[in-house]
């Protein structure tokens, strides 16, 4: 299918909507796109899709969808609004259920948050690194690379990139494939935007009255399991599941399909 594009602050953010019934949205997490996240073969998206209109995009930056080279353009905040003028771009009448993973669990907070009447359920999946105080801080890392891309450039860090050791639980999977679907100049300037945003304020989240499923795996420090577990302590309607294997991790297709399904 052919991609749709809206345009907003100086990007074009390239979607698509399938299928008929309900809608459900998903927003994908830094470095990837729509494509990338199919190709990990983690989330089986036909199956989710299944009696749906499914609305997937790519983030402003990443795969087909345009950028600025500009680090405020790519906080949280602003990749909320590209969310809402995508559904005002398709002046959707009823509430939507909607999946985000890492960057975009933080968009599907902050939308709800801002207009809890357009989400039914929400699907958080990774919840990155939040809340931090003190020195040592994981968000640290976006900034650092920033700074490395900008001193040693892209094809350098690039190269650095594919020799990192993957996450221990995907130690023996091979189709965990991160290689950064952004143009060179963006790299940086995602990154940057990235280490200065934060997920909403816990109270705001606590106010929030959506059912939500939190998905999470272990061993990655920018994902940690502990934001998932505050989430879990705020969201009053809220399951939690925490995954060990890559098996397990592919059970969320299910798990997910059996919660919006409730």
């Amino acid at each position: 299918m052919q991609d749709r594009y809206v345009t907003r602050a100086g990007a074009k953010i390239a979607y698509e909507l399938v299928g008929s019934g309900p809608v459900l949205g998903y927003a994908h997490g830094v470095f990837l796109s729509r494509a990338a996240v199919r190709r990990l073969h983690l989330l089986d998206f036909d199956t989710l899709a299944a009696g749906r209109q499914l609305l997937t995009y790519d983030q402003r930056g990443h795969g087909h969808s345009t950028g600025r080279p500009i680090a405020d353009d790519h906080r949280f905040e602003n990749f909320t609004l590209d969310l809402f003028a995508l559904l005002d771009e398709l002046r959707l009448d009823e509430p939507i259920d909607f999946m985000g993973s890492s960057l975009g669990c933080a968009v599907a907070l902050r939308a709800a948050i801002i207009a809890p009447e357009r989400f039914r359920r929400l699907v958080l999946i990774i919840p990155p690194v939040a809340w931090e105080e003190g020195p040592n801080q994981a968000r640290q890392w976006y900034t650092d690379n920033a700074e490395v891309i900008e001193s040693r450039g892209a094809a350098h860090w690039r190269q650095e990139w594919a020799r990192r050791e993957p996450l221990p639980i995907f130690a023996d999977y091979p189709a965990f494939d991160l290689t950064p679907d952004i143009p060179d100049e963006l790299l940086a300037p995602i990154l940057r935007g990235i280490g200065e945003s934060d997920l909403p304020a816990p109270e705001e989240i606590a106010a929030l009255p959506h059912p939500a499923l939190i998905l999470t795996w272990d061993t990655d420090p920018l994902h940690p399991v502990s934001t998932a577990e505050r989430l879990h302590e705020l969201l009053p309607e809220s399951t939690l599941h925490v995954s060990h294997t890559v098996p397990d991790v592919q059970t969320w297709t299910n798990r997910i399909t059996d919660f919006l399904a409730r």
